[in-house]
């Protein structure tokens, strides 16, 4: 029997790359997979493709950046399938590469806002839950810039900075009562936040000569690592950033 059958699943950003990718495998293995994200038409598209491989999923429109949809998706999840002990928090914002001496303070709030108190409103409901259940499991995207800050990438650098530094908090907060917490590092991966960078071809090659692995990742791979974090074969991690970066961290 498979580590996810019965088991429910939230994950956020699941209209597309990462989250999208997860999604789908947590269904193919059995769990119910609450999909959460902002736009309807690609969250549709996701509990679709869910259904078409026979698995079991809701839809729930949620902005991550508003405490009043996480609730919301996270009380969906427990009136719908009774429990929850999993979440996946992928949601997040790309960044733009241009000098800090550019930014000016709503590119950083929206940064900040969705790649990290999004996450943070995530675990303030979602722990909540699995401290009555006894136990879950949470990981959080963060980003190979959480562990190593890129240039011209100001904001969104700081912002995975911080996803590390609040996951490892939170995990030591909440591991003696059977939570595991713990974060992934991407580092360039084949999805739409990354389209300035894949879809034309120099660029491309630009991009894949910057990985010593010599490749971008496909969302498959980084959702690879997720199941198993999630799973009982990761029983013992708990905290940490792991990376999944072709050596692109190091």
């Amino acid at each position: 029997m498979s580590d996810f059958e019965g088991k429910v699943v939230i994950v956020t950003g699941a209209s597309s790359g990462i989250g999208r990718s997860a999604a789908v495998m947590f269904a193919r293995e059995g769990a119910k997979v609450v999909l959460a994200n902002r736009r309807v038409k690609e969250g549709n598209e996701t509990l679709q493709m869910i259904r078409d491989v026979g698995g079991e999923a809701i839809f729930v429109q949620t902005d991550v950046r508003v405490a009043a949809q996480v609730e919301n998706m996270v009380n969906k999840a427990v009136e719908t399938y009774g429990k929850l002990d999993i979440a996946f928090n992928n949601a997040g914002l790309a960044g733009i590469f241009q000098s800090v001496l550019k930014e000016d303070e709503d590119i950083f709030y929206a940064q900040i806002d969705t790649n990290l108190k999004g996450i943070w409103l995530c675990m303030k409901y979602e722990i909540p839950v699995m401290l009555k259940q006894g136990g879950g499991v949470i990981v959080n995207n963060a980003s190979i810039t959480g562990l190593r800050a890129l240039r011209k990438l100001s904001s969104y650098s700081a912002s995975k900075h911080a996803v590390v530094g609040l996951t490892n908090a939170v995990a030591k907060e909440f591991a003696p009562k059977n939570i595991r917490i713990v974060s992934v590092c991407p580092g360039w991966t084949d999805t739409p936040m990354a389209k300035e960078f894949t879809e034309d071809p120099e660029r491309r090659r630009k991009t894949e000569e910057s990985v010593p692995l010599r490749k971008i990742a496909r969302p498959e791979e980084i959702a690879e690592l997720v199941l198993f974090l999630a799973s009982d074969k990761a029983s013992y991690i708990a905290g940490g950033a792991i990376p999944i970066s072709g050596a692109l961290d190091i």
